[in-house]
């Protein structure tokens, strides 16, 4: 149990292009303070959730309505013992068709139940996609401060 990566999935009537062209904004979903190129390939990011959370992301792989992997170069909770706990993670979105719908898995690589963030990320990641990602894919908006 305790290597298990987390993962969350979601299905939605639109295609693989869309949520393809919806991760790659995550400006929209998951939040504005990001700085940076976060839509091609080798771009390199900073994401900041005010003073608790920031890391610098590089896009390492991206397969047009596909794929798309982030590997987290530095980061830093403002609680954490191991400022170290993300580095070197792979947050990867996977992207299938499967009958009427589209599935989008998401998984971070390296976030398991044994990392000490890892109820706290889990919650966070869940509602980032299953509630704002899914929102931008099926609205057009993503809900950055679902968490209110």
């Amino acid at each position: 149990m305790d290597n298990q990566n987390f993962t969350t999935e979601i299905r939605v009537a639109q295609s693989p292009s869309e949520v393809y062209k919806a991760i790659n904004n995550p400006r929209a979903w998951w939040s504005k303070e990001i700085e940076g190129t976060a839509d091609q390939l080798n771009g390199e990011w900073n994401y900041q959730f005010g003073d608790n959370h920031r890391s610098k992301i590089k896009v390492i792989e991206m397969i047009p309505g596909k794929r798309i992997v982030w590997l987290v170069e530095e980061n830093y909770f403002k609680d954490a013992k191991d400022q170290t706990e993300w580095v070197g993670n792979k947050i990867t979105f996977e992207i299938s068709r499967q009958d009427d719908k589209t599935r989008l898995r998401f998984t971070q690589i390296g976030l398991t139940p044994a990392a000490a963030c890892y109820k706290s990320c889990e919650w966070a990641w869940t509602g980032f996609v299953q509630k704002s990602l899914q929102s931008l894919i099926t609205t057009g908006k993503g809900q950055l401060e679902w968490y209110k």
